[in-house]
C-alpha cells in the first residue's frame, strides 16, 4: 500500500473536522481516521468556537489548539493513542477554564504559586 509521508516516514494529515462525538482526521494519502473525542479531554470539554480554532503544525505533522494549549500528533491519531495528560493536570486545566483563567501551563503554574503563597501568608 502506497501512502504519503514526509522525508521522516511520518504520516500527514491535510484537515480535520469533528462530530458530536469525533474527531475525524484527513490524511495526505488519501485515508480518513475517525477517533472518539472522549480520548482528548480537552477537546471534549471544549466549546464549538475553540474546538474548531486549530491550526495545522509541522507541515501537517500535528494540530495545535491555541485557545485550549492543546497539541496532537497525527502519528497518535493514527496508531490509537489517547491523551496522555494526567487528571491532575487535566483537572487544574478545566478548573482554570471555568474559571475563565488562562490555560498554558505557565498560567497555571503562576496561579498555583500566588495560591500557594496567599495561603503562606493567611497561616
Amino acid at each position: 500500500m502506497s501512502t504519503s509521508i514526509d522525508k521522516k516516514g511520518e504520516v500527514l494529515a491535510t484537515n480535520l473536522h469533528f462530530t458530536d462525538e469525533s474527531l475525524i482526521v484527513d490524511l495526505a494519502d488519501g485515508r480518513t481516521v475517525t477517533v472518539p473525542l472522549s480520548w482528548y479531554p480537552r477537546l471534549a470539554h471544549a466549546t464549538d468556537l475553540e474546538r474548531n480554532n486549530w491550526e495545522v503544525v509541522l507541515n501537517g505533522e500535528g494540530f495545535h489548539w491555541p485557545d485550549l494549549d492543546e497539541d496532537l500528533s497525527v502519528d497518535g491519531f493514527v496508531e490509537g493513542r489517547r491523551s496522555g495528560e494526567s487528571k491532575r493536570s487535566f483537572g487544574r486545566w478545566l478548573k482554570a477554564k471555568q474559571e475563565g483563567r488562562g490555560l498554558t501551563i505557565p498560567e497555571l503554574r503562576a496561579y498555583e504559586e500566588a495560591q500557594q503563597q496567599q495561603h503562606a501568608e493567611t497561616d
